[in-house]
């Protein structure tokens, strides 16, 4: 071997000297079994770079040669194994082995085998780093499994088959941790397990075991077949302490103890843990069942800031730890260190995982890139800790790879430090050392980032603590918050002390009370900036009152000053705003970056939106599609009122945006409405003329949905029409129906799904009393019946509605058909020539009938929809100007919406354009109030003389148009 010429010719004697003893025991053995050494000039050049950087493969290769030939000939040391090869590998192995002293020699030789493989093909380049963990966690729980099944078929033979009462066959599960649950176990690593089993129980044999007693035996066997050191060596070191209660709690628990002890005793720390959880041996079926049932403790539904709490104290203990121990130098615990890239991304999966399933994974890498892609991490944060993170496995890798030991730490003696810059590709020491600094220090800046207290506001007013614990009072109390800005000090102490005093305060548990503790001064600092901090406070008490019920929410607000600032501004400016947060605390997550916040989708933004929210939930999943839909609408409206109330859109721009999200969200409902029909019944179908369609269904949406008007709060006038017709009217299921059944059903359903009642509140309020007959006709009509009623038997009031009446959703392959027939019957109605002045009067008589029904501000004051002059007779004047004109004038039929008739009347010349441009001043300024009135919780009136202008000019303009 000394012939051959090698790079490593360059290393320091004593390296050379162990490659080249290793060689002559190798060469010496290998003979004596009669196997051909390596001879392969590139083989002998990797080899010598291997077995320079490590001991475990040299000595190995050394002492069984046959194993190196076996990697050779097979061809397994130059090839990355297929899915299940460890599997495989495993399942030959032990299909020989007949009792527990042949299964441990046997799974000791594989994993000599397997190990030395998944060294030599890192060390030589062969295998980046994530294959070499995914293979060290691939092999790990393949050993686990087939020494689980062999283990449990000789005690099922002994005992007999572990069963529930009513006699089905129970199963043990086992759970992986840490990096083996995610699937990066390093090369030296031990295994977490914890074990568990389906259900309670007993076998059935002559001498019987309770179901505990069987799977804790059991579970005792796999870790001693693992675990024990043997001359053949060891597979892996077991840790079973993760399990409940630790070590005083039994190796083995049954599913129903195991949920019962996280729902009732579960602590952050398991949270966290269980993040990296994932089956990695026997019953998978009940295994997936039981990580089911254990997801909402892993991931809250809610955001859950405390996880900084809980994480930042982790964090601490650690570095106490690591003082105390010198351990500045390991690259898993120290700064900078591979512990500190796994908080950043385990913290945000605690907070966010709930609500973003991106984030619901044991991977960290995957977990940084939805970082990323969320904007949670900055692009150069999120490159920079994956890179780091990379790095610093490499170098875990290479450390434990020099003798097969669990260590962390970087060597101090010349020789090892050398052999570790070698194997990383460094020339030297200082020049890799460089590098790692580098990984180090960016990983620890982006933590320090990420995990750095916010900075408390009140620093600058330790008066504000007293404040709200009391210990102020009277006129001093009153000075400090007359100093913040409140105009009202008294009434302000009075919020104060009814929060303190209330309820809500005194059940809190003791972290809890300390968080709002730590909150309040920081709010009483962050109203004083406001314009009316008294109002803000009486509005934000209740709002905290409810939140306080979760802590995480408390936490969300003390570590994100941001979200603490938006809070207030738009409770000041809203008290519905400050009640939608309070019936809906999951909103407070908005609050957290102003670039979202203010930032309204458009349709096309809405609907991907949407698509990307309800991906993770299944399709038979009808309640938490609902759950979804609603939490959608309530972020997309707060986000609009934030844009409204912050003046970043005009009037016209707010009702577009409602109307779209209305538009997106019916959609949807029609969709899942349709789909779950569909699957149940079939596709409608009917034939026309010998030819066989499927019909299309439609929601037409009128009033202020149709007209692109809505406003907070407006419910959705709506009617369902379809196109069947012709012959053989059924679905094409084996449960089919008719026709008109199914579309009756999937109105039905569509109502069902908007107006529920649920956790998370009503989607919309839908008035279906524009259809054909009203209240008393069907609820969903064919086009043809439709047309006659709207021909024949249509009030002129319900043809005034038709002006603002569209299709706003469609579903089944002929909807497009059914829109067209829908708008052309709609233009053939509304461009009928009419007598004008039976038009007129029948127009001012029903207007009359509303003003009496429908008006309710009082003598006093201005109801803007319904009083004369108000937005109602704008309303009516359009619609009359349509019916009256639009069989002269098609251009008329184009637009729903009001602003854009006037025009269109302006521009026809039928409606002076100084007349026009009046009526649509008076209608933004009225709807502008109406928005106003409705953010603020107010009925839609105004002081008599505030709009007098505008209120004199429609009814000038009324006089002229209506005649009256």
């Amino acid at each position: 071997m000394t012939a051959v010429k090698s790079p490593l010719d360059t290393l320091p004697l004593s390296l050379r000297e162990r490659v080249e003893r290793a060689w002559q025991t190798y060469y010496e053995h290998a003979r004596a079994a009669d196997i051909q050494p390596v001879r392969h000039p590139e083989l002998l050049r990797v080899l010598r770079r291997v077995w320079a950087y490590s001991d475990f493969v040299a000595d190995n290769c050394a002492r069984h040669p046959r194993v190196l030939a076996d990697l050779l000939q097979s061809g397994d040391l130059f090839v990355d194994y297929a899915a299940g090869e460890y599997v495989n590998k495993l399942r030959a192995a032990l299909a020989q082995v007949s009792d527990e002293a042949e299964l441990s020699i046997a799974l000791r030789q594989v994993r000599r085998r397997e190990m030395l493989r998944i060294a030599w093909r890192d060390l030589a380049g062969w295998a980046d780093v994530r294959e070499t963990l995914a293979d060290a966690s691939a092999f790990a729980a393949a050993c686990i499994d087939a020494a689980l099944d062999t283990l449990h078929g000789w005690q099922c033979a002994e005992w007999g088959m572990p069963r529930d009462a009513e006699g089905v066959p129970q199963t043990l599960v086992v759970l992986g941790m840490g990096k083996l649950g995610a699937h990066e176990l390093n090369f030296s690593s031990d295994v977490d397990l914890i074990f568990v089993y389906t259900g309670d129980g007993e076998t059935r044999a002559r001498r019987r075991l309770s179901n505990e007693e069987y799977f804790i035996r059991l579970a005792q066997r796999l870790i001693r077949a693992l675990d024990e050191r043997t001359p053949e060596g060891f597979v892996f070191r077991v840790d079973a302490r993760l399990r409940p209660f630790g070590e005083s709690g039994p190796l083995a628990l049954s599913f129903a103890a195991l949920e019962d002890y996280y729902q009732t005793h579960g602590r952050e720390w398991e949270r966290y843990a269980f993040i990296k959880a994932r089956v990695v041996a026997g019953d998978r079926v009940a295994g997936a069942r039981l990580m089911r049932s254990l997801h909402p403790f892993i991931y809250r539904r809610y955001l859950d800031f405390g996880a900084f709490e809980a994480l930042r104290a982790m964090k601490e203990l650690i570095a106490r730890e690591l003082q105390r121990k010198g351990m500045e130098n390991n690259i898993k615990l120290g700064w900078g260190g591979i512990r500190e890239v796994e908080f950043i991304g385990q913290v945000f999966q605690l907070i966010r995982g709930g609500r973003d399933a991106r984030l619901q994974r044991p991977e960290l890498l995957p977990v940084l890139d939805a970082l990323r892609d969320a904007q949670y991490l900055p692009e150069y944060a999120a490159r920079e800790l994956r890179e780091g993170y990379l790095f610093l496995r490499r170098v875990e890798n290479r450390l434990q790879e020099v003798a097969d030991e669990q260590t962390h730490t970087l060597p101090t003696d010349e020789l090892g430090q050398l052999r570790l810059a070698l194997s990383m590709g460094y020339g030297d020491w200082e020049t890799f050392e460089r590098a790692l600094n580098k990984h180090r220090a960016r990983v620890h800046g982006h933590f320090e980032q990420v995990f750095a207290a916010p900075q408390a506001e009140s620093a600058a007013s330790p008066d504000l603590d007293g404040l709200w614990q009391g210990a102020l009072i009277g006129a001093h109390a009153c000075e400090v918050l007359n100093a913040q800005g409140f105009t009202d000090a008294a009434e302000a102490l009075r919020w104060l002390d009814q929060l303190r005093a209330g309820h809500s305060y005194r059940a809190l548990s003791e972290r809890g009370r300390a968080r709002l503790d730590k909150l309040m001064p920081l709010l009483i600092a962050a109203l004083g900036r406001t314009d009316r901090p008294n109002a803000a406070l009486a509005r934000l008490v209740p709002l905290i009152e409810t939140i306080a019920r979760r802590t995480a929410y408390l936490a969300l607000l003390i570590e994100n000053p941001m979200a603490l600032s938006q809070l207030v501004k738009l409770c000041a400016a809203s008290p519905w705003v400050s009640a939608m947060l309070a019936r809906h605390p999951l909103l407070l997550d908005e609050l957290l970056d102003a670039r979202t916040l203010y930032a309204v989708l458009d349709k096309a933004g809405l609907e991907q939106e949407l698509r990307r929210v309800l991906a993770p939930v299944a399709e038979d999943d009808l309640e938490q599609h609902m759950e979804t839909l609603r939490h959608f609408k309530h972020v997309q409206v707060l986000r609009v009122a934030a844009a409204d109330i912050g003046g970043a859109l005009p009037l016209m721009k707010v009702s577009d945006h409602l109307t779209w999200l209305a538009e997106v969200i019916v959609q949807e409902v029609l969709n899942l409405a349709w789909r779950h029909l569909t699957a149940k019944h079939g596709h409608p179908s009917c034939r026309i003329e010998g030819k066989t369609r499927e019909p299309g269904f439609a929601v037409i949406g009128y009033g202020k949905f149709g007209g692109i008007e809505l406003g907070y709060g407006s419910d959705l006038d709506l009617v369902f029409l379809h196109s069947s017709s012709g012959e053989q009217q059924r679905t094409t299921g084996p449960r089919g129906l008719d026709n008109s059944v199914f579309f009756a059903r999937l109105g039905q359903r569509i109502i069902h799904i908007l107006n529920t009642l649920t956790p998370s509140g009503v989607l919309y309020e839908v008035d279906t009393r524009l259809r054909p007959s009203g209240a008393s006709g069907l609820l969903v009509s064919s086009l043809e019946s439709y047309a006659d009623y709207q021909r024949h038997h249509a009030w002129t009031w319900e043809h005034q509605a038709l002006v603002r009446a569209r299709v706003v959703a469609g579903a089944g392959a002929d909807a497009a058909d059914l829109a067209a027939g829908f708008t052309r019957l709609r233009g053939e109605i509304l461009a009928r020539p009419r007598d004008a002045h039976a038009l007129r009067t029948e127009v001012r008589d029903m207007r009359a009938k509303m003003r009496t029904a429908l008006g309710g501000c009082g003598a006093e004051r201005f109801d803007l929809k319904q009083d004369r002059g108000g937005i109602a007779d704008i309303e009516f004047m359009v619609q009359y100007g349509v019916l009256l004109w639009a069989h002269a004038h098609p251009e008329l039929l184009v637009y729903p919406d009001n602003i854009r008739l006037l025009e269109t009347l302006s521009a026809a010349g039928l409606l002076p354009a100084q007349d026009a441009q009046r009526l649509s001043d008076a209608y933004r300024a009225y709807r502008g109030a109406v928005h106003r009135a409705a953010l603020q919780e107010e009925p839609a009136c105004a002081d008599v003389g505030e709009f007098r202008e505008y209120r004199q000019g429609v009814m000038d303009i009324w006089r002229k148009l209506m005649g009256e």
